[in-house]
């Protein structure tokens, strides 16, 4: 994991805030790799490029406005390797600044770093192709910037998937440079920062850019969009985009499943095929994590931890891999909601809707107030009863529950840096998922020896948070999956499951990297791995869900029968509840809806 920040100006300038703006772009990018940071410049003016890391060449006045200045920097959270790597990586004029992990494609042992194993690769590239060749060939979260100094050209992409954050503001009159970061400073006139496409590999033609000397009317006339499957190849690149839904639709007489315990006889194999891939995916994704902490007992990996279906199953995968005297910390978020906590004291038996208890309030008599503990949310009561079957399912290890309370007032005081780190996204349900996941991956609460002790306070060091998103997706765990079902039968389901998988690398996973990776932590989604997601878009839609079927068992029906089968009896049919829901982070304040736009 690092941070990322890349600036493209032709010198002398006449904006006298870019050196503002640039230290504070470092600063916000710099949490993100908090072990070591550095930049490096090149320079072009009418000669070959100049590596520097200081004062611009000497030239006559009249030629300084044909410099073209770029400037990379890059932190380091050093995940991988035996000791820390400075980025960005430069050799033979070539430089990369690398965001992510690689876990397919690259062989790579415990003791090497994916990033310098990355930059040998593209470095080693002669064409276009052959970095096409190697981008699809590899699997994991990326986010990168690599200037190529045999074709004068600067590339830059994310993943498929979208699951690091690259920001993009692209030069304008008034604003005349180009930026390219991890992780912006917020809202801020000083640029117009979007997040970058996934769906293709961009190419900078620097010669053409220097030779303009605008770098605005230049940018476009120098980009390249490219997919990351070389048009020339003849081999089969499994990572160069994401997989398509099977459009294969079910017999009219298969059966429904009524419980979870029986496998229907056709779906024997693929529950097992199932567990084996998600498996793996965790397997590559626990692996090899550095220590750091330099007490004894302290977790290396922690996991978001709900109680639900999802963070459970990758929970119970977990415990495979990581040796059994290690701790595994289960963040556990709840926040102090004033709006429910009012609810609970005036009373609503019988779940009254609220127009209606409008309407009668002025003849019925205020309920009695009724105290309740403010932080046991839905989250916290569904974690803890999970926790107790997890250690019965995996005894021996130490599982720290850690409780993370969040006051109300806490909640605000923070608010206007959570805003900051997911921006440029900006909705009201932007903020309620991100408020619960940057102070869960926070990791400041407390934990309990036992139930009855009393609670001490924690802190997870753990740098490697897993993250069960993306099975809703894949496996038909939404409510529209349902609807869309009455409305226009299997082929409509085919069709939302396809455009799930197509609104991934947009929907969320880029803020939620930029709101976590602020703490120095990196998030892993064993869901998200391409090589899943390809198995499973490959399944028909019947192996996966059924509408048919009861909540609690028809959603997402495969994870449910492979969760079932792992021994988690009590996860496997609990029912869907989204993050902001269960931890109390939504609507605090009011009922607005969550599409609306932040004020």
């Amino acid at each position: 994991m690092c941070g990322i920040y890349v600036s493209a100006r032709f010198l002398p300038s006449q904006d006298d805030r870019f050196a503002l703006l640039a230290h504070d772009l470092q600063r916000v990018n710099a949490a993100r790799g908090p072990d070591v940071q550095k930049i490096e410049t090149l320079h072009f003016p009418s000669s070959p490029a100049i590596l520097s890391t200081s004062i611009l060449p000497t030239c006559p006045s009249n030629n300084f406005h044909e410099i073209l200045e770029i400037a990379f920097f890059a932190s380091e959270l050093r995940l991988r390797g035996d000791s820390p790597v400075v980025q960005p990586h430069t050799g033979g004029g070539n430089v990369l600044c690398y965001n992510g992990e690689i876990f397919e494609g690259l062989e790579i042992y415990s003791h090497e770093n994916d990033g310098c194993k990355l930059f040998e690769a593209l470095s080693a590239a002669k064409s276009l192709e052959d970095i096409q060749h190697i981008l699809s060939n590899i699997e994991g979260p990326y986010a990168f910037v690599f200037y190529h100094a045999d074709s004068h050209r600067m590339y830059y992409a994310r993943d498929p998937l979208g699951r690091r954050s690259l920001l993009i503001h692209e030069p304008t009159g008034e604003l005349p440079y180009l930026l390219l970061a991890s992780v912006s400073t917020g809202a801020n006139v000083a640029y117009n920062f979007t997040e970058l496409s996934t769906e293709h590999l961009y190419s900078l033609d620097i010669t053409t850019l220097k030779s303009l000397s605008n770098i605005s009317a230049g940018f476009h006339q120098s980009l390249g969009k490219h997919s990351r499957f070389p048009v020339n190849s003849v081999y089969l690149n499994p990572f160069h985009e994401l997989a398509k839904v099977s459009s294969a639709l079910p017999s009219d007489d298969i059966p429904i499943v009524r419980s979870l315990g029986n496998i229907p006889e056709h779906m024997l194999c693929t529950v097992d095929d199932f567990i084996l891939y998600l498996d793996k995916s965790v397997e590559r994704q626990v692996s090899d994590i550095p220590r750091f902490s330099l007490s004894k007992g302290k977790a290396r990996l922690a996991v978001l931890f709900s109680g639900g279906i999802d963070s459970s199953i990758i929970t119970f995968l977990a415990n495979k891999h990581v040796p059994l005297g290690e701790p595994i910390d289960l963040l556990n978020v709840a926040f102090e909601n004033p709006r429910k906590l009012r609810h609970l004291k005036e009373g609503n038996i019988g779940g009254v809707p609220r127009h209606v208890r409008r309407g009668e309030a002025h003849r019925k008599p205020t309920q009695p107030a009724v105290e309740k503990e403010p932080y046991l949310v839905p989250d916290r009561a569904t974690g803890l009863m999970e926790l107790e079957e997890i250690r019965r399912v995996c005894p021996g290890r130490i599982w720290n529950f850690v409780e993370i309370n969040v006051p109300y007032t806490e909640c605000q005081e923070k608010r206007p840096i959570v805003e900051s780190l997911m921006s440029p996204a900006r909705t009201i349900m932007d903020l309620s998922l991100a408020l619960a996941l940057y102070f869960a991956s926070r990791g400041h609460g407390q934990i309990r020896k036992t139930p009855e002790s009393h609670p001490e306070p924690y802190i997870s060091e753990a740098r490697v948070l897993l993250n069960g998103l993306g099975s809703d997706e894949l496996l038909g765990g939404y409510g529209r999956h349902r609807t869309v079902y009455s409305t226009g039968g299997w082929e409509a389901v085919i069709k939302e499951l396809q455009e799930e998988i197509d609104r991934l690398p947009v929907r969320n996973l880029g803020r939620d990297d930029r709101v976590i990776s602020s703490h120095g932590k990196e998030t892993r989604h064993p869901f998200l791995s391409l090589t899943l997601v390809s198995f499973l878009a490959s399944l028909p839609v019947h192996f996966k869900m059924d509408p048919r079927g009861e909540l609690g068992t028809g959603d997402k029906m495969l994870l449910r029968l492979a969760t079932y089968k792992l021994g988690l009896v009590e996860a496997s049919c609990r029912k869907k509840r989204a993050m902001q829901f269960g931890s109390h982070s939504a609507r605090m304040e009011g009922e607005k809806r969550g599409d609306i736009d932040l004020e």
